[in-house]
């Protein structure tokens, strides 16, 4: 399956153009011959830990507009957005398949406290995964990339290939590169983070988007420039290293709740 990530500045606060954009970049991602296209965290908008402005519900005039996108261009639509929620809103990314349909859904789970998010939005409480092919895909968001243990549910649950929409800022780079490899490596999964560019009213973004190897290798790096980066996921390959590497048969040998009550 052929992924292109697409390295994009968000239309701040300007959610047409923000979908005029993505028209634009899902058009080139066929013409790469990409499967699926996945953009980085709130494209719509722009990352704002405090701006709750633009919410939508998943059945909402801006998520359609995704969909008639992925229809019109027939591929797959990674795309993030403020989503409506009982209380506060929730960061969400959603998968929309060639067909407009629905596929999966994933709410920011650990929304990023030292600026605030967790003030204005709700944490997600549940995994977002599909199957496309035999690939088996499952979503993070931005400071997600931290929990290791988030990563090794969906290790648990099957997944090949994690992507996760991000805004990291260009001040935390190191650890952007850092954690997209070693959630690679730990986990012995595909990792694609796919990062934003340009200067918000909130941050300053250098791209680099990164797309890790289940061996913990960077296999695609994207620069400082909007652009697409394009690779072909094998999931064969993070399931041949499961099988001659089986790390996680030696997880279960441990309960690590047990052992830390102690």
């Amino acid at each position: 399956m052929i992924l292109c990530a697409a390295q994009i500045s968000p239309c701040w606060n300007d959610p047409q153009s923000g979908l005029k954009k993505m028209r634009q970049y899902a058009a080139e991602a066929v013409e790469g011959d990409a499967e699926l296209i996945a953009f980085p965290e709130q494209i719509l908008t722009g990352w704002d830990p405090h701006d709750t402005s633009y919410t939508t519900e998943e059945t909402g005039a801006l998520v359609d507009e995704m969909r008639e996108i992925a229809q019109e261009v027939s591929i797959g639509i990674i795309g993030s957005y403020r989503e409506k929620g009982d209380e506060k809103p929730l960061n969400t990314c959603i998968a929309i398949g060639p067909d407009g349909r629905t596929l999966a859904k994933y709410s920011k789970i650990h929304l990023f406290s030292p600026a605030g998010e967790d003030l204005h939005y709700s944490s997600g409480s549940t995994l977002g995964s599909y199957t496309v092919n035999s690939c088996t895909i499952g979503f993070a968001i931005c400071y997600d990339l931290r929990f290791a243990q988030l990563f090794q549910a969906y290790r648990n649950r099957g997944v090949h290939l994690m992507i996760i929409p991000s805004a990291w800022p260009s001040s935390r780079m190191k650890h952007f590169n850092l954690f997209t490899t070693s959630r690679a490596a730990e986990f012995q999964t595909f990792v694609a983070s796919v990062n934003t560019v340009g200067i918000t009213p909130v941050d300053t973004y250098i791209g680099g988007t990164c797309i890790a190897g289940p061996d913990g290798t960077i296999r695609a790096r994207g620069s400082d420039l909007e652009e697409l980066i394009f690779y072909d996921i094998h999931e064969e390959e993070a399931l041949t290293l499961r099988k001659n590497f089986p790390v996680h048969q030696d997880y279960e040998k441990v309960d690590y709740t047990e052992l830390l009550s102690r």
